[in-house]
């Protein structure tokens, strides 16, 4: 803990008056471009990887990156994909996956998960990714082909929430899958489970 009491005092210190001014307007001014939804792992972490300013990126991490279909009733996530969407009026949604993710590794090694039964509940929000794997695919390769297969999913799971499906209607919000790659820092983009490319 010491050390993140440590880390304020460096902020107020020696980042905070450089960005006073992006304070101040951030104080009453809430407008992000962007809906990053990544996974809640700690190597993870999206103004980071995008070298996005505060106030740019409206974040949600779940475990696994993982967005529940749409249903009626309250959820957290849900309501945030919705006040991103429809309150804030984001242009871009990035789904960002990454490399040795825990969840897609218990699930691609068929991990035993009684003694977490919230987190095997939750991992069921991945039952279509698992289903776009091949059978054939090799050990070494079911990780990382689920963890891209993921995103896919959670991109259609996405886009059966009513503020995003009217959004994509209307042309005025894009949807991106990203892969990020802890080791090299590399990110890939995902349109298509089948066609990684390199992000732009």
């Amino acid at each position: 803990m010491r050390h993140l009491t440590e880390g304020i005092h460096r902020f107020q210190r020696d980042v905070f008056p450089d960005k006073s001014g992006l304070f101040a307007q951030l104080a009453t001014t809430h407008q992000p471009g962007t809906l990053f939804i990544s996974c809640s792992d700690a190597r993870v972490v999206p103004e980071l990887i995008t070298q996005a300013d505060p106030g740019d990126l409206f974040v949600i991490r779940t475990a696994g990156n993982l967005i529940p279909a749409y249903a009626p009733g309250s959820d957290g996530v849900v309501a945030g994909i919705e006040y991103a969407v429809a309150v804030l009026g984001v242009k871009d949604v990035i789904v960002c996956g990454h490399s040795s993710c825990g969840a897609m590794t218990a699930l691609a090694e068929g991990q035993d998960l009684t003694g977490a039964p919230a987190v095997a509940d939750w991992l069921r929000h991945a039952d279509a990714s698992r289903a776009r794997i091949a059978a054939d695919t090799a050990d070494e390769e079911k990780v990382p082909a689920l963890v891209r297969a993921n995103v896919a999913a959670q991109l259609a799971n996405l886009a059966t929430h009513p503020s995003v499906a009217r959004a994509l209607a209307e042309g005025n919000v894009r949807l991106h899958g990203w892969v990020f790659d802890i080791p090299t820092g590399t990110v890939e983009e995902v349109d298509d489970v089948t066609r990684p490319a390199a992000a732009a």
